[in-house]
């Protein structure tokens, strides 16, 4: 059809190699628009628990975090904007939407990643602004945008922090600590920009609406 110039795109003739914009191109054979049916955006959020690999396929034959999903989404190729390790729990997003996962991950957009950390040993606080200023650990920069110390009073709470990333470089957190004489013993990620884990348990999910991802993005 293209070679016989019986197909338009934006007005002119299609030849072989005519790119076309989904979404945004007009797309005419013989004269007739045709409408490209997309696929419905899908969002979820997911309560990853430990123990499950972020991966759509494992040699190893690990369980996975698709493998918690219902049968018919198992099935959609979804994105994970933001993994976690095979060791830490929390907030997952899914999506088939790739602006979306591109706007979550980019360290430009800013997005703030909040962690539930819990240290081997009582955290000093002279390494705070270690962890904020940033390391070079294995030839690459890590760094956090806040830390936040556990005002609770008790033999444990000097061990538990709050940790904030706007980025996601691979096992961050766990690196960082490490560089700095720690062992992290437990690690959870439970809010992505205003939207928390609050009334989702580990294991579930949650398909995410227009307000939610607004949430998530603010």
């Amino acid at each position: 059809m293209v070679l016989d110039g019986r197909v338009e795109v934006d007005g002119a003739i299609a030849e072989p190699g005519t790119k076309i914009v989904p979404g945004k191109s007009v797309v005419k054979v013989d004269g007739r628009r045709i409408i490209a049916r997309q696929k419905p955006t899908i969002t979820l959020a997911l309560h990853k628990p430990k123990g499950y690999l972020c991966s759509h396929n494992d040699p190893h034959h690990q369980k996975t975090v698709f493998d918690l999903l219902p049968l018919p989404l198992q099935k959609e190729r979804l994105l994970i904007a933001g993994r976690l390790d095979l060791e830490s729990e929390g907030l997952l997003i899914l999506t088939n939407d790739g602006d979306l996962a591109q706007r979550l991950t980019h360290p430009t957009n800013r997005v703030i990643k909040r962690y539930r950390v819990e240290l081997d040993r009582t955290f000093a606080d002279e390494d705070r602004n270690k962890l904020i200023n940033g390391i070079v650990w294995e030839g690459e920069r890590l760094k956090v945008e806040r830390v936040v110390t556990n005002a609770a009073k008790g033999p444990e709470s000097g061990r538990r922090l709050e940790v904030h990333l706007n980025h996601g470089k691979k096992r961050e957190i766990r690196r960082l600590f490490y560089a700095l004489g720690y062992d992290v013993r437990y690690l959870q990620r439970f809010q992505i920009g205003q939207f928390n884990l609050k009334g989702l348990s580990a294991g579930t999910m949650q398909v995410l609406g227009r307000n939610e991802i607004r949430r998530l993005l603010s």
